[in-house]
């Protein structure tokens, strides 16, 4: 198993700046949709597509407003219409995962036998309805195998197995563009749309990766890095988007 020589110098770029990076990518060509990252990393990832290479993204406040890449209110997006973006697929969320499994199915419910878990989460929230009206990423920023799990306990968001068993009316709009976490990026090019390792992180081994996943993932026998951030990007990030360093708050290595 190898993997292939970074294209820079990665001492001078973080951890937490490869995972801005990938989930800046996840937004890559998306056109004018919702942009609706949930985390500091996927927020400065996706004010930095803004800024660079997806112009027309919509980035929103939270609550009512559309906003610009620096916080200047740009439009209005009342709750009805929030609603309508997310029944017509025109967003695009990042969510993150107590659990997620090799199929893509996600749990933020709770951990355990639902008759009586171990642990309560914040419960099913949205998550159904993103995964089936539109796409849904994942950032994870500590990978592990309490994470990534062979089967989650409750599924919230709904994976490729069980949007296929579902039928026709699930599958239509179903799409999970990619899994960040702090050791790489995942996807689901695989013939059973099971997870693959698309990427590691410079810093990152395969083996490291293959450890703190609790399933077996499909993993080519070359796996590139993710990619190299621009001198501009990281000018961005560093600079204008995320000064503060909030990004290194959820990625401590």
């Amino acid at each position: 198993m190898t993997t292939r020589n970074a294209t820079a110098n990665p001492a001078a770029v973080t951890r937490a700046e490869y995972c801005v990076i990938a989930c800046a990518d996840a937004w890559r060509d998306n056109g004018e949709v919702l942009a609706s990252p949930m985390g500091l990393v996927p927020s400065v990832g996706a004010r930095l597509a803004r800024r660079t290479f997806s112009p027309d993204l919509l980035l929103t406040d939270g609550e009512a407003l559309l906003v610009a890449p620096g916080g200047e209110t740009e439009g209005w997006l009342p709750y009805r219409r929030h609603l309508t973006m997310v029944t017509g697929g025109r967003r695009h969320v990042m969510m993150g995962a107590s659990q997620i499994d090799r199929f893509g199915n996600q749990n933020i419910s709770c951990i355990g036998d639902w008759e009586q878990p171990s642990r309560q989460l914040l419960g099913v929230r949205g998550a159904p309805v993103n995964t089936l009206n539109n796409p849904v990423s994942y950032w994870i920023p500590r990978h592990s195998t309490r994470v990534f799990v062979e089967r989650v306990d409750m599924i919230c968001g709904v994976g490729h197995d069980s949007a296929a068993a579902a039928g026709p009316s699930a599958t239509r709009y179903h799409r999970i563009p990619r899994v960040v976490s702090d050791l790489g990026v995942f996807d689901f090019a695989t013939p059973d749309r099971s997870m693959r390792l698309a990427s590691v992180h410079p810093g990152v081994t395969v083996d490291q990766v293959r450890e703190a996943t609790g399933f077996a993932l499909t993993i080519a026998d070359d796996v590139p890095f993710t990619r190299e951030p621009t001198a501009a990007e990281l000018a961005l990030i560093r600079e204008a988007i995320d000064p503060q360093g909030t990004r290194n708050r959820e990625v401590g290595v």
